[in-house]
């Protein structure tokens, strides 16, 4: 199992940047490879379970391990049949802006493919 670590610093208030977050219903508008994301409740939660849609339609089953609101961290499980990734995901302030890492522990090969996108992601998560 490999691990890669991405970061990106942007102007966003990290309050703005943890509700980007918090609320699923947001996930396209800074994640492009996301369509939508199905499941019960809306808002981020030790538990939740769904799945995850992306553009193209490939659709990747997840379950939320850990959320931490004041500390605004959180970490969860994605599924892809046998592709297995856990994602770790903190934002935190940077100057008058915020900064936001992500972690991926998976199979080398899909951490390195899925990273590109990742990043782009997590630039559009920091904008204003």
């Amino acid at each position: 199992m490999a691990r890669v670590t991405l970061s990106a610093q942007g102007a966003a208030d990290p309050g703005t940047v943890w509700q980007r977050y918090a609320d699923v219903d947001r996930w396209p508008s800074w994640s492009p490879q996301i369509k939508a994301v199905h499941c019960a409740g809306r808002r981020l939660s030790p538990g939740m379970s769904g799945t995850v849609e992306s553009v193209v339609g490939i659709r990747a089953v997840f379950v939320v391990e850990a959320v931490d609101h004041d500390r605004r961290t959180w970490t969860w499980r994605v599924r892809l049949g046998r592709i297995r990734i856990r994602l770790h995901h903190e934002v935190r302030p940077q100057g008058p802006g915020s900064a936001t890492s992500l972690t991926m522990y998976g199979p080398r090969l899909v951490l390195l493919a899925y990273a590109p996108l990742a990043r782009l992601a997590l630039h559009r998560l920091v904008r204003p």
